[in-house]
């Protein structure tokens, strides 16, 4: 007999997770996450899951609370006779700490791996890793859900001609060549050099965009600073307009005001997380349907191969 499945969702994660339940047909597990007043939290789960197979919808962005609660409500769920715990983690925080580009500084997205282990989480369902190899830190499985999914039908309706797809740094060729791929278009490379986080210092274009439709593909937009470089270096060499596809909305600091004064005609991103109203430019695309696809076929022990598109190549 098939345990029963429990959706539960962290403070951070309320909306993408009541989403994802609407799509699974499950309503969300009732859950309360007490905080005393010095900031400690407590999770406590309202009902039985007890044998059941539980799925954690939380992403662990900026500040730690975040990552301490899902690690918190793992433990709540383990210590509540749970049969399985997955953790939902649509937008996994502390991801570009993933390797040593310094000395003397922490691998951040292995200690959250192993942090997650031993919690108790016996799998981890993701989205765009800011690096593929990150699934490696993890000696439990991990399904790495592709944002493509969602951006490729919103391009084919858009009808663009002459398109032609950017990285906005040699970090993210990989993900702009499936694109390019995809459409049979071509691709172009703005490499960029940074004197210290958030903040680029030089960029230069690899490729021809005059008189093209250029989109820019990436995993995250955190201040902006990149991707608003970018597309106003794309206009100036020619391009006829410049969009951005961008899986995770972190928008740190000014990224708004960014992003409204840059030669973007619009951003395109998903709803791992939330993001103002009030952006004019920005158009955020559910992901919500994709994840409770993803949750049904793993807790129904069958393939989630056709989540994802694949290049027409």
């Amino acid at each position: 007999m098939t345990s029963e499945v429990k959706l539960l969702a962290g403070t951070c994660s309320q909306y993408l997770a009541g989403e994802v339940a609407k799509h699974y047909g499950s309503p969300l597990a009732r859950m309360d996450v007490h905080r005393f007043s010095d900031g400690e939290m407590q999770p406590e789960i309202h009902e039985s899951v007890r044998g059941s197979f539980v799925f954690i919808i939380q992403n662990t962005p900026a500040p730690a609370d975040n990552l301490m609660e899902l690690l918190l409500i793992v433990d709540a769920a383990r210590r509540a006779s749970a049969d399985y715990i997955c953790a939902v983690v649509p937008y996994f925080g502390y991801a570009r700490q993933d390797r040593k580009d310094r000395p003397r500084v922490a691998i951040a997205a292995k200690l959250v791996a192993n942090l997650m282990r031993a919690a108790g989480i016996q799998r981890v369902m993701t989205m765009d890793l800011h690096a593929g190899q990150i699934q490696g830190f993890f000696d439990i499985p991990v399904d790495h859900l592709n944002s493509s999914a969602v951006f490729i039908p919103y391009i084919q309706d858009l009808g663009l001609e002459d398109m032609c797809f950017a990285a906005p740094d040699v970090g993210s060729v990989k993900r702009a060549r499936v694109y390019a791929q995809f459409f049979q278009s071509d691709m172009v490379i703005c490499d960029k050099y940074r004197k210290r986080a958030n903040e680029v210092a030089e960029m230069t274009l690899i490729g021809n965009v005059e008189g093209k439709n250029v989109i820019i593909v990436d995993d995250l937009i955190d201040t902006g600073g990149t991707l608003c470089n970018a597309a106003d270096l794309l206009m100036r060499k020619g391009a006829k307009s410049v969009r951005a596809m961008i899986t995770h909305p972190v928008l740190s600091g000014k990224a708004y005001e960014n992003i409204e004064k840059s030669a973007l005609t619009e951003l395109v991103v998903s709803d791992t997380l939330p993001v103002r109203k009030d952006a004019a430019k920005i158009k955020q695309l559910s992901v919500a349907q994709l994840f409770a696809t993803a949750i049904r076929n793993t807790h129904e022990h069958t393939s989630i191969n056709d989540l994802f598109l694949t290049p027409s190549v």
